[in-house]
């Protein structure tokens, strides 16, 4: 039994042939009994689409099939006889644009070129077939040699698909992979309208009643509005994580889990993999996530948080932009693993960004940072109820809640920060946090005394903390509400209290902090902390103004 995990082996032959593969065969039968014209699978990143995708190749390929057969022997879909007379009887066409990311539009159209020669290299048998369209023939070698027009390459798709089913007889398949990179690197980039005019039609000539077509299956993190790349394309059908029709297709389910386990002779294990990597509802189905088990176990069982997701981050990071007090409290819920209700809506549409205040659960969910615990209708609509999946997502909810406030502070700063809090040294914390201020906060974060960024900013810093304490914000303690306040999970730990104001000047912010600090005091805000047997018990009062702090202890 090979033992070696395939971290990073997105191709099923190599991943068959020489690592501990979980056998996910079963999609094949699955998909193919009840495929559509043209599926779009989006999951989160790293949960196995490319390497689903790959397998579909090896299976469905005419181009090799007497080699291929031999790598589902002994897999689920070989138990299926039927399935099996399916396999090797079609071309198949795959691309995948993972690596199509670019900061400008020159830069992404020498990105589209260079893609598609390797394309029309693979194609040679398709460049010579005199059964093909000798036009298309030339249009491709053209390809090849890097001189076609660009703006013909829009209709490449469609022209590939024709040419294989010229040349073999047979309809073909197309699968492309991680189809929205190239957009969301456009977004990202400022180069959204130029990249949207190309993949529109790229893609609507090759899906939309294509003659030349069997089907196709694209896959991606993101399902883009139809509006922006889809438009007319009546034939799609969306398989997400709110709307499932292959549940256990991607990612790991507890019983793949725990034959993994047992097969590495590790099943004491279990617990931990939980705790850590378990708690996504596809569907119903309990799910774990795939990179970070196979990771767990290339490392010698180490816990950590091995997931960092990309695809998303840069949507993630603008909405934290636009991010209020609200969604602040919000996500310092989810941290303390607490649920959060959220209308969620599935297309992306770019321009919207910053502007829906669901549109950050969205992104949080689809990306794979929140899953779906129950929802309800009201109405036409859905209304769910959404929490972190794991250990792992707590972690990695705090370090993107930290980057919106750490721009080049290291981690061990943050540390430190939190050990003048807890040590009392209020010189030494008023220092650090004016300093950080420096760093990381624009003119227009802190105009006009925006209190919703000094309230996110102080909650970016306590992420650090999470999971052995528990940061509040906004909670009644003793005879009133308090702005911030870090709870031990054990005894005899220290526990802080913060209370937050806004000066109108530099010369008001002693003032401030003292009335800060009073009002503490006044009302007994620390009861909880007392309650909790935190010890000692620190209360700051703390003032902002611009860029700069002031603290006062009590």
């Amino acid at each position: 039994m090979k033992t070696v995990m395939p971290i990073g082996i997105d191709d099923f032959k190599k991943a068959r042939e020489s690592y501990y593969l979980v056998d996910k065969t079963q999609f094949i039968s699955e998909f193919f009994r009840s495929r559509a014209e043209v599926t779009l699978i989006t999951r989160p990143r790293r949960f196995g689409k490319t390497l689903a995708m790959s397998m579909l190749r090896y299976f469905f390929d005419i181009e090799g099939a007497e080699e291929h057969r031999r790598l589902f022997d002994g897999l689920a879909v070989s138990q299926d006889a039927a399935m099996m007379a399916e396999m090797g009887t079609r071309p198949v066409l795959f691309l995948t644009l993972r690596g199509w990311k670019a900061l400008n539009w020159p830069s992404m159209q020498a990105m589209i070129v260079n893609g598609l020669q390797q394309v029309a290299r693979e194609q040679a048998v398709l460049r010579e077939s005199d059964r093909v369209d000798a036009e298309d023939r030339d249009m491709l070698r053209a390809m090849y040699r890097r001189e076609a027009p660009f703006e013909n390459l829009k209709t490449t798709l469609a022209m590939l698909l024709r040419m294989l089913e010229a040349h073999y007889g047979k309809k073909p398949i197309l699968l492309l992979d991680e189809y929205d990179v190239p957009i969301q690197s456009a977004w990202e980039h400022d180069f959204y309208g130029e990249a949207i005019d190309f993949f529109r039609t790229f893609l609507t000539m090759a899906l939309k009643t294509n003659p030349s077509l069997d089907f196709a299956v694209l896959t991606g993190v993101l399902c883009i509005s139809k509006e922006s790349i889809f438009s007319d394309l009546n034939n799609l059908s969306v398989d997400s994580v709110l709307q499932m029709k292959y549940p256990t297709a991607f990612g790991f389910t507890p019983e793949e889990v725990q034959k993994l386990a047992n097969d590495l002779g590790h099943a004491d294990k279990m617990p931990e993999l939980r705790t850590w990597y378990d708690g996504y509802r596809f569907d119903g189905h309990e799910i774990y996530n795939p990179w970070s088990v196979l990771n767990y176990f290339a490392y010698d069982c180490e816990p950590a948080a091995y997931w960092v997701n990309t695809s998303g981050n840069a949507v993630i990071a603008e909405l934290m932009k636009s991010a209020d007090r609200n969604h602040f409290e919000r996500l310092e819920t989810l941290q303390q693993g607490g649920t959060i209700q959220g209308f969620l809506r599935e297309g992306v549409i770019y321009s919207d960004i910053g502007k829906d205040e669901d549109a950050l659960y969205t992104m949080l969910c689809t990306t794979g940072y929140l899953t779906v615990e129950s929802a309800r209708r009201i109405g036409t609509e859905k209304e769910y109820t959404l929490r972190l999946p794991n250990l792992e997502m707590q972690a990695l909810l705090g370090i993107e809640i930290v980057k919106r406030y750490q721009k080049g502070y290291s981690k061990s700063m943050l540390v430190r920060l939190m050990e003048w809090m807890f040590g009392g040294d209020a010189e030494r914390l008023e220092d650090g946090l004016s300093s950080y201020l420096e760093r990381v906060a624009s003119t227009f974060d802190t105009a006009k005394g925006k209190e919703a960024f000094y309230h996110g900013f102080i909650l970016g810093l306590t992420a650090v903390l999470v999971p052995d304490y528990e940061v509040r914000s906004n909670r009644e303690s003793g005879y009133g509400r308090y702005d911030v306040a870090i709870l031990p999970k054990t005894e005899r730990q220290p526990g802080v209290v913060l209370e937050l104001k806004i000066a109108e000047s530099e010369g008001e912010l002693a003032t401030k902090a003292e009335e800060a600090l009073a009002q503490i005091q006044k009302h007994d805000y620390t009861e909880e902390l007392k309650a909790r047997k935190a010890d000692p018990v620190r209360s700051f009062g703390i003032a902002f103004y611009g860029k700069t702090a002031c603290v006062r202890m009590g």
